[in-house]
């Protein structure tokens, strides 16, 4: 019988920004490119005309609420690129340290103080400290965003689900490769999060969250 204090738990719930952290997962060169733009068309299109706008209004928008910004970026470890995941050598993901291929969008650059965290896995939180680092700053909520949305993005959301957090799913602010893909990869885990759209989002985080048990 569930009990009633579970009952009462919701993803539908309002953000405190003190608690909530925006994730750009894998917003960088080697995922989007002039060379990526000749051989996807469609993918150019929708991160130029939707998600990057997007990207662009939510990391305004967090900083000027004073919530945390974070990034996760496909790069090596080491020069060699020893440290990667089997997987990623299987699929020949090689992005090497230091690169111009491992550095966020220039549009979208990480300010003086918020973290950036290599990875080499589809999901950040197996082969990265970002939970211990989460926890640390005391956040909850984890907003996910970024590419692609049925890779990295929705192994982020699952584990991020499975490790006690509440993962929000901006959805046009991510992407892959297809419209089809994207929408799939959406309904796929809708299960795991709470999904909105930009401005859903942003008009959540500005409102006044709920009071907590201390202050009651």
């Amino acid at each position: 019988m569930q009990r009633p204090e579970d009952a009462a738990l919701s993803r539908n719930r309002p953000f405190d920004p003190k608690r909530t952290c925006l994730l750009l997962v894998d917003t960088q060169n080697v995922v989007w490119n002039p060379e990526v733009a000749t051989r996807l068309p469609g993918f150019d299109a929708t991160v130029r005309e939707t998600v990057l706008p997007n990207l662009e209004a939510l990391v305004a928008g967090f900083r000027a609420a004073g919530a945390e910004v974070m990034y996760t970026v496909m790069e090596n470890l080491t020069k060699d690129g020893r440290d990667r995941s089997l997987d990623y050598k299987l699929s020949n993901f090689f992005i090497a340290k230091g690169s111009w291929e491992a550095k966020v969008f220039d549009a979208l650059a990480p300010g003086e103080d918020e973290i950036v965290i290599p990875k080499t896995s589809s999901g950040v939180f197996n082969s990265t400290n970002i939970e211990y680092v989460l926890r640390n700053i005391g956040i909850d909520t984890l907003v996910v965003t970024g590419f692609l949305t049925d890779q990295c993005v929705d192994h982020t959301l699952r584990d991020a689900a499975d490790r006690g957090f509440y993962p929000v799913c901006v959805s046009d602010a991510c992407a892959t490769h297809t419209p089809e893909r994207h929408e799939a990869a959406l309904r796929a885990f809708a299960g795991y999060c709470l999904t909105l759209d930009t401005q859903g989002l942003l008009e959540r985080l500005r409102l006044p969250a709920e009071p907590t048990l201390s202050s009651r």
